[in-house]
């Protein structure tokens, strides 16, 4: 028996796992310290609950726990990474590459110092969502001071050449980022292997907490400089200045060692049952396209158009799910899906799209549901479009 409703937009969010709550439970009410007030005991617990946890999460991405600075979500840490490196090295040059299809929390930073004086390439996508790493060598420029490229896009869940762009990049002595948020714990992440110099993820993401995030930031030599957002305490070597959420923090370390020792077993699960939905769906309606690469994606993600059918009205027709009609953090607005009209498709199509976000908790039974709802709702409402009437005539 499946139970009602079904939550299908894990790109969203993600519920916490109770393994995840059951570390995290402690530092609120016993273990409360500040961790920044290490000359007592309850500070000093603190302190090595938040160092534990700078490990488990530098442990995910291949990186050392020196180099986690932990903010307050994925926006921040985008924000710190490319405000930090265009006020950090303004004198040196002011030109920034980023993607057509980055999220809205790269977009805006970059479009905010567009007008401070910066200048900007959005470098353009293919069919399926691909940056081409050889337009990105291309856009390279004496004053470039970041490339700023998505790991894998969170509406149709393209997975980018993020060693190829980062390798790029070091050959020519630029700073890369790289908003990972979509990719930590979902996809085998490496800073090294990808060459990135700055990445960014969050814990709601990986069944972690809300309200905590990470901006991994390269030390080696030379080590990342980064002009701080904030002033204040000196907190996060001084790059994030605020009193640390302990128990947030605790959670997302304990969802990062969950998510990797999960990891290759989900992907493979996640995958089995994203490809199952597809079938069902696409074997029993025509008219329907696959947004993104048909490979280089998600395991858990699935974006499709549903031609001759009004989007909003398809999500109203199933209110036994929960999905998007893309970005969690752009669903409220009447514009169509940036990302979709990037890789070519109309504004009708891209008004006639579902995200399916398949998680943790999703099983075979439900999406053999949400496979017959879908069909249904999408056979109804084309008996009711003029438009399809008189194509099918």
């Amino acid at each position: 028996m499946v139970k009602l409703p079904i939550y299908m937009d894990h790109h969203a969010t993600t519920p916490v796992d109770r393994r995840v709550l059951e570390a995290m439970l402690p530092y609120f009410c016993d273990e409360f310290g500040n961790a920044a007030s290490v000359t007592h005991e309850f500070g000093r617990r603190a302190a090595e609950a938040v160092e534990r946890a700078r490990g488990q999460v530098a442990a995910l991405i291949g990186a050392e726990p020196r180099e986690i600075v932990f903010t307050s979500g994925a926006t921040e840490a985008n924000n710190l990474a490319i405000k930090g490196v265009a006020w950090m090295h303004a004198s040196r040059g002011r030109h920034i590459i980023t993607s057509a299809t980055e999220h809205h929390a790269v977009l805006d930073p970059c479009r905010r110092l567009e007008r401070e004086g910066w200048q900007l390439t959005v470098l353009p996508v293919d069919r399926y969502g691909l940056v081409d790493p050889d337009d990105v060598r291309r856009a390279i420029r004496p004053d470039t001071v970041l490339i700023s490229i998505m790991a894998a896009n969170n509406e149709i869940g393209t997975i980018h050449y993020v060693a190829e762009i980062g390798a790029i990049a070091r050959e020519h002595g630029v700073l890369f980022h790289t908003d990972a948020t979509q990719a930590v714990g979902h996809i085998p992440v490496n800073v090294r292997d990808w060459s990135v110099d700055l990445l960014s993820c969050s814990a709601h993401k990986l069944y972690g907490p809300k309200g905590v995030g990470a901006l991994y930031v390269r030390r080696g030599r030379p080590p990342v400089r980064l002009a701080p957002l904030l002033d204040g305490g000196g907190h996060e070597r001084g790059l994030r200045s605020g009193t640390l959420p302990v128990p947030l923090i605790v959670g997302f370390g304990a969802a990062c060692q969950l998510a990797g020792e999960l990891l290759e077993a989900e992907m493979n699960r996640l995958a089995r049952l994203r490809d199952r939905l597809q079938e069902r769906i696409l074997t029993a309606l025509e008219d329907v396209y696959l947004n993104g690469h048909p490979q280089r994606r998600l395991p858990g993600n699935l974006n499709l158009s549903f031609a001759y059918v009004d989007g909003e009205a398809l999500l109203m027709s199933l209110p036994e799910v929960a999905l998007s009609s893309g970005s969690a953090c752009t669903s409220a607005t009447p514009h169509p899906s940036h990302v979709l009209e990037a890789i070519g498709r109309s504004e009708e199509l891209a008004r006639a799209s579902l995200r399916f976000g398949l998680g943790r908790p999703n099983t075979e039974e439900e999406v053999d549901f949400v496979a017959e709802r879908v069909v249904a709702a999408v056979r109804k409402l084309r008996e009711m479009s003029a438009i399809w009437k008189s194509r099918s005539d």
